[in-house]
């Protein structure tokens, strides 16, 4: 390895302790390593330094050991040509060998500056078109959620305890690519299929609440209502080496039609909010679903009888059109669970349907209530981008701010950027219903 650079002030000393121990205009034996020892350095560093002044006094010149050394040396820098990059289509900025051609520097110069944070790589996931009319239903739906505290002159959001977000999801048997770590000596795994467009799927249907605590932090609702199969029983028609004719097995439903959503949502849904439901809340309830054809309205006369039984009173609403990231379970609690399901191993429907349901029961709530509090932040982002979807997904360090004790329950929402919303929504007459907020700002604002 190589040692460290000597000053002269050590280059001179080491010519002097050489010449102190010199017979016959050479060091004595042994010298040279035991000062290379001496000063950390490589014996051939000594000797080289031992010639040079020898050479020079030979030749009656006065001693010169000073390093050759000016400064830090290696290849130069290459600048960032940015008028160059900036003026490359981002369809040529997609992969590295193409932009690397495209700036005309090697990949290696773009990963050395990825690495020095001069450049960075973005993956771009497609979003939702949304028209002038799904903005504003978006800043309205936001609106909705905020209440006026008038204690502190703040609006915060609700509580959303009342709150039931329900969706689907296809849940894939397998992946159609998937990443492993292995040892050098592995085998690589083998993983094969007839196609890939007929991968084992199931759709499941799913409904969340927020989770309650108490003042002292323990959990008395953990907000999960249940996760159900689109599924059926069907006896086998041939006989095979797996089973004999006639057995049940179970199947995927293919077509999700309004009325199997009907069924699901009258024989499961509601049974199991009613039976989880904490006695000392609210039953008034209203559940959330997105706009997809196969949903029921709200006013089916089946539904309303059901749901305004028992003492009840659950209302049907539909979130805003194109609005994924408004409802919890697209926000981020299915994808939890699929990564959960997607850690155990299936064969069958069966055991996909097993899976699932086992991720569901190992999911901790505190995840659950980390997403509804992360729909909060993109509520508040909805807002300052006047109902676009144009925006990072918030990180609020929630992890953080749980152990430091600091973590809110409900953010607060800032009035100016409310009052631009609202003046807006107001221009286009689409302000109604939201007299909860607007009474008390403009009592308090004056406006």
């Amino acid at each position: 390895m190589r040692g460290p650079n000597l000053s002269n002030d050590q280059r001179h000393r080491i010519v002097c302790i050489l010449f102190e121990h010199t017979k016959n205009g050479r060091p004595e034996r042994g010298q040279m390593q035991e000062v290379a020892d001496q000063f950390g350095v490589d014996r051939k560093t000594i000797f080289r330094i031992w010639t040079l002044a020898k050479g020079q006094r030979l030749n009656g010149d006065e001693l010169d050991l000073h390093s050759k050394i000016k400064g830090k040396k290696g290849r130069p820098t290459i600048e960032i040509p940015v008028e160059r990059i900036l003026a490359i289509p981002m369809g040529e900025r997609t992969s590295l060998i193409t932009f690397s051609k495209a700036v005309g520097v090697s990949p290696s110069t773009i990963q050395n500056w990825v690495k020095q944070k001069k450049i960075r790589s973005h993956t771009s996931a497609l979003k939702p078109s949304l028209t002038d009319e799904n903005k504003f239903h978006r800043m309205w739906f936001a609106l909705s959620q905020l209440r006026y505290d008038r204690i502190s002159n703040s609006l915060k959001f609700k509580e959303m305890s009342n709150d039931i977000h329900m969706d689907e999801k296809w849940f894939y048997i397998t992946q159609d690519q998937a990443k492993f770590f292995l040892l050098m000596e592995e085998m690589n795994p083998y993983r094969s299929c007839k196609s890939k467009s007929f991968i084992t799927k199931v759709m499941f249907m799913s409904a969340v609440s927020r989770p309650i605590y108490d003042g002292n932090g323990t959990l008395l609702f953990d907000g999960k209502i249940g996760i159900f199969p689109f599924t059926f029983m069907d006896p086998a028609k041939r006989n095979s080496k797996n089973r004999p004719a006639g057995t049940l097995e179970t199947k995927s439903i293919a077509s999700i039609t309004k009325q199997v959503v009907k069924d699901m949502l009258m024989s499961k849904i509601l049974p199991a909010i009613k039976s989880k439901w904490p006695r000392n809340m609210s039953k008034n309830i209203n559940i959330q679903q997105d706009n997809a054809k196969p949903h029921i309205r709200c006013t089916d006369q089946d539904f309303v009888t059901a749901a305004t039984s028992d003492g009840f009173n659950i209302t049907l609403t539909q979130q805003p059109p194109n609005s994924p990231d408004l409802n919890v379970l697209d926000l981020g609690f299915f994808r939890s669970i699929q990564t959960l399901q997607q850690r155990k191993r299936a064969k069958t429907v069966d055991q996909l349907v097993f899976n699932v349901i086992q991720a569901w029961d190992e999911e901790p709530p505190l995840c659950l209530d980390d997403v509804w509090l992360s729909l909060q932040a993109v509520m508040l982002e909805v807002l300052k981008n006047k109902g676009h979807n144009n925006f990072k997904l918030p990180h609020l360090g929630k992890k953080a701010q749980r152990a430091a004790g600091t973590l809110p329950r409900n953010l607060d929402a800032n009035q100016d950027i409310v009052m631009e919303c609202l003046h807006e929504l107001n221009a286009a007459g689409k302000d109604q219903g939201l007299e909860h907020i607007t009474v008390p700002m403009a009592v308090n604002q004056q406006i």
